[in-house]
């Protein structure tokens, strides 16, 4: 239930980002927007941080939320750890481990991000690609919550199209 008002018939998640603190929600838009239409990471990297914030976030939308011609369903499951047995190949490679404790560690122990992390992170990643990690890892905490808190998440709307292809919700 959305914990502002919305117009009769109009979209609740729609509204927050359209017909409110619209000076802000512009600009923020067009942030999350830009995470999934400008990072250049890796789509399996990407991934790895983006469900782990889903799970943090406990947003069951983008939990199901998949790309099109992304990874599979093992993946997802090693990622969030569900599943011991992963085969298909489903394997994490260091990048996208290191991506998923970085967003965990980021979401909900960010003092506790210590030199032997950043050891790790420095081994495997470029400046550049920890600082868009980051900015990527901040919207999708910053903008789940916010609908979470709002009461709007109950159909989200991202942006379609990161690094080029299409992102889609997964089959139920």
């Amino acid at each position: 239930m959305p914990r502002i008002d919305v117009p009769a018939g109009r979209d609740p998640l729609l509204h927050l980002w359209s017909g409110t603190g619209n000076k802000l929600t512009g600009p923020a838009a067009a942030f999350s927007d830009a995470v999934y239409r400008k990072s250049t990471l890796p789509l399996r990297e990407f991934e790895a941080a983006r469900i782990t914030i889903a799970r943090v976030n406990d947003c069951r939308i983008c939990l199901d939320l998949r790309p099109g011609g992304g990874p599979g369903q093992a993946f997802y499951d090693a990622v969030l750890g569900d599943q011991a047995d992963l085969g298909d190949g489903a394997d994490l490679t260091e990048r996208e481990s290191l991506a998923a404790e970085f967003a965990r560690r980021f979401a909900l122990d960010h003092l506790g991000m210590d030199n032997a992390l950043w050891a790790r992170l420095h081994a495997a990643f470029s400046d550049d690609e920890l600082v868009q990690l980051g900015l990527c890892v901040g919207s999708w905490l910053a903008f789940g919550r916010l609908n979470r808190v709002f009461g709007v998440d109950d159909a989200c709307r991202i942006p379609l199209a990161p690094h080029g292809s299409q992102r889609e919700r997964k089959s139920q």
